[in-house]
């Protein structure tokens, strides 16, 4: 019997599996990609009596994948948080999913294991943009002074780590990243001896800056689009960027444009909190769209499709005023 883990490369993926494998060490077959590489199941070779884990990808795009994996007698866990569409009935699929928007993967895993390795799950959280989420799951938590700041940085560098157009824009290959992970019980202890998470966090730090550097390309009341230069840095840091510009501004919608080496664009969209439109259900909109309520992108965005984009976002986020009582 094989066991596969099929995970996505940021954090919250990370996290989830670090705590699956903490709970349960047995050798596996890793299978991950980067964040906008949702499709992973297409990459799975299983055979009957196999089990396959699968965490934080949607199931919506890996539905056919998932169902020859069921035919051919694997057994399958699902952790996911993004848009599910229907999920299947099947004595072999065990599917804990949860796309209401107010749960991240790891958090899920974390309720599956009772709390046991909590820890992972905060940095997950923070990783994913669930600060509510993380400051929540810490309370069970016995924290010196600066640990929570720490699991955060750990989150977030993991995060950052997961965006590009290829493997040549990122700076650790996803799966070696978590393979590093794997080395330490907590994340404050990879936070304070591993070298790549030292790496991250500067260069995280750097291309923040440059981000922030750049003026927005529209700025209205209830939205706000970047455009970032076709630019390596550029395209490690959009999901980082999009993420601090909806902590810092959550009243409002973002965008963050980025061109990619072969032309067209990729996007990352961050949306308020309901009532506002969800993210996902936009994004769905565009070929190679998706997500979650509050987070979700555009993988690939034609050249000759972002105006209408950029026109559709800032309409989907402008409210409808009221009709005035009589």
């Amino acid at each position: 019997m094989a066991r596969i883990d099929v995970f996505n490369g940021d954090a919250d993926g990370i996290c989830a599996l670090r705590q699956l494998r903490l709970a349960n060490p047995v050798e596996s077959l890793l299978v991950t990609g980067l964040k906008h590489e949702v499709m992973l199941l297409d990459r799975v070779r299983a055979a009957a009596g196999d089990v396959v884990t699968v965490l934080d990808v949607s199931l919506d795009c890996n539905r056919d994948a998932l169902l020859r994996l069921l035919d051919d007698g694997v057994a399958v866990r699902y952790f996911d948080h993004h848009y599910a569409g229907d999920v299947p009935c099947h004595p072999r699929l065990q599917a804990l999913i949860d796309p209401s928007g107010e749960a991240c993967t790891s958090e899920l895993v974390d309720r599956y294991l009772g709390g046991r390795y909590r820890a992972w799950a905060v940095a997950g959280a923070f990783g994913d943009g669930f600060h509510g989420a993380a400051a929540r799951l810490a309370r069970g938590l016995t924290l010196e002074s600066g640990s929570l700041e720490g699991l955060r940085e750990v989150g977030e560098c993991l995060n950052y780590n997961a965006y590009g157009a290829d493997m040549g824009d990122v700076l650790v290959p996803p799966e070696e990243l978590y393979r590093r992970a794997s080395r330490y019980a907590d994340p404050l202890e990879m936070l304070a001896k591993e070298p790549a998470l030292a790496r991250l966090a500067e260069e995280r730090r750097a291309d923040l800056l440059r981000a922030a550097a750049v003026a927005p390309l529209r700025s209205a009341c209830t939205s706000e689009v970047h455009r970032l230069p076709d630019a390596m840095w550029a395209r490690r840091v959009m999901g980082a960027f999009a993420n601090r510009r909806a902590l810092d501004d959550p009243h409002r919608a973002h965008a963050v444009v980025v061109p990619l080496p072969g032309g067209g664009f990729t996007v990352s969209v961050r949306a308020p909190r309901a009532p506002a439109p969800s993210a996902a259900d936009f994004c769905r909109r565009f070929p190679t769209g998706g997500g979650r309520v509050t987070a979700a992108g555009v993988a690939r965005l034609d050249e000759a499709a972002l105006a209408d984009f950029l026109d559709a976002f800032e309409a989907t986020y402008t409210p409808v005023p009221r009709a005035a009582s009589a």
